[in-house]
């Protein structure tokens, strides 16, 4: 099954509307939880000569996403963002003071943590979402972004330019158990997690 899932994913690499569904996921990728990395590393390997353009893509379509949880975030605030801070004081004991000095720290330290957020594998959209509830600068928000999610993107897009040929060979061969060692480790870490 896994290896029609990828052959079908291969046809759909080549088809005239891939580049716009490789934008769609990972501008959505900023604002909802979906595991975009493994999608580019895909388009990547199947058409190496093109890595550095899916990469513009896929940085692009983040940072807009990115300003799009932003602005969710930000007119959350505004709207309901009181009535949040009461929920969590009263189910979790986070006090409305923790939450307003935690939203100080991260507005002291913005440019690390969107970088952090950005580049790393936390999930993007916690950073976009929390940064327009906390009212983060908007412009070095979005500079920042550009330099994160840039800089992932273009390493992945590196990796599978030079390394890519040898890649799709072990992939072909070891696809399932490259599958279910994943599926383990992330298992494993939302096990350990909670």
């Amino acid at each position: 099954m896994l290896e029609r899932l990828y052959g079908w994913m291969g046809k759909k690499v080549y088809s005239k509307h891939a580049t716009l569904l490789l934008g769609v996921l990972f501008y959505l990728e900023a604002i909802f939880f979906l595991p975009t990395d493994p999608m580019l590393v895909f388009y990547c390997i199947e058409r190496r000569k093109r890595s550095f353009w899916y990469a513009t893509i896929a940085t692009i379509s983040s940072v807009l996403g990115g300003i799009t949880g932003y602005f969710i975030g930000y007119f959350l605030w505004q709207t309901v963002g009181p009535k949040i801070i009461h929920s969590f004081y009263v189910r979790y004991i986070v006090s409305p003071d923790t939450f307003l000095y935690l939203c100080a720290q991260y507005k002291k330290y913005e440019h690390i943590a969107i970088l952090i957020a950005g580049f790393t594998p936390v999930p993007y959209k916690a950073a976009t979402l929390t940064a327009g509830f906390c009212q983060l600068s908007f412009i070095p928000f979005v500079i920042f972004s550009l330099i994160a999610r840039g800089a992932r993107m273009f390493l992945l897009a590196a990796i599978i330019y030079k390394w890519g040929v040898h890649m799709k060979k072990y992939i072909d061969r070891y696809l399932t158990l490259m599958v279910l060692l994943t599926v383990v480790i992330v298992g494993f870490v939302i096990w350990w997690l909670y």
